[in-house]
């Protein structure tokens, strides 16, 4: 059974989902259906990934009820103006064939400043009913501090890059700080911790895979986490993570891999600027 973790605003996350990054409509269309046949009720998404419609056809294609399925997509960086934000919301609506979303982020909040202006426009989105909880991703503590001057609004969680090479401890301080929850992208550090000396005898020990014991881990640490795979084997095989429980030493001995910055695989939220 995947445990779920409460947001601030009330709604329910289950903590093992399907990430979609990378994948064409067509993959996201048979991974999403595969997944939500095998128990999977939480999808990851986002406009950047231009495959909502894939992920909206696999959600049909499922026969799984909308309304037991946690969705997520987020807001591309060229969108951030107000108008932006509008119109663009309103096309993934259209693309996913949902009226509403149960998550949505900004994607990142690049060095123009103003992602106050479309968090404002997102509370609008909330209180029309087509959204149920915001939140952001890739914001550092200095980002929240911004945006929890600007609006009382918390956001409900915060995605970030973390996994045990990187565990970003000052942004999930800061967001565990401001009562959001912590969601982990790349949380398999982009397959760089499938032949660790020190995971792999512990992984053995349980009869899992690495992949298996690492996201177990990331749940342990009370995280959300949502591996991405277009192979049926593989999603099958994360989904069995949910299964896995580790005891304080391994969770200590994962803990100690963490090698700060230089474990960072992805850009740096203060000097991401990419518009497209």
């Amino acid at each position: 059974m995947v445990t779920a973790v409460t947001l601030n605003t009330g709604y329910s996350i289950p903590q093992l989902g399907l990430g979609t990054y990378k994948m064409s409509p067509e993959e996201a269309r048979r991974s999403v259906a595969y997944a939500l046949s095998l128990g999977y009720r939480h999808i990851d998404t986002a406009q950047m990934y231009h495959n909502e419609e894939g992920v909206g056809a696999g959600i049909k294609d499922s026969g799984v009820p909308r309304k037991d399925i946690f969705l997520t997509t987020k807001l591309d960086n060229p969108n951030h103006a107000p108008e932006r934000v509008r119109e663009t919301f309103a096309e993934s609506l259209e693309k996913l064939g949902t009226d509403y979303v149960d998550l949505f982020l900004i994607h990142w909040p690049l060095l123009t400043g103003d992602f106050v202006d479309s968090w404002k426009v997102m509370e609008e989105l909330v209180a029309r009913g087509q959204i149920r909880s915001i939140g952001v991703s890739n914001f550092e503590p200095h980002h929240l501090a911004e945006l929890a001057a600007a609006s009382s609004t918390v956001p409900a969680v915060n995605q970030i890059e973390i996994h045990p090479y990187f565990h970003n401890s000052a942004a999930v301080e800061a967001t565990e700080a401001a009562g959001a929850v912590v969601e982990a992208w790349s949380p398999l550090a982009r397959g760089l911790v499938l032949d660790d000396a020190v995971l792999t005898p512990l992984a053995a020990a349980h009869g899992v895979t690495v992949s298996q014991l690492v996201l177990a881990w990331h749940m342990a640490k009370g995280y959300v986490v949502f591996p991405k795979s277009t192979h049926e084997e593989r999603i099958k095989e994360n989904f069995a993570a949910a299964n896995v429980t580790l005891n304080a030493e391994e969770i200590t001995a994962i803990d100690a891999l963490d090698k700060g910055e230089a474990g960072r695989t992805g850009m740096h939220p203060d000097t991401m600027q990419r518009r497209h």
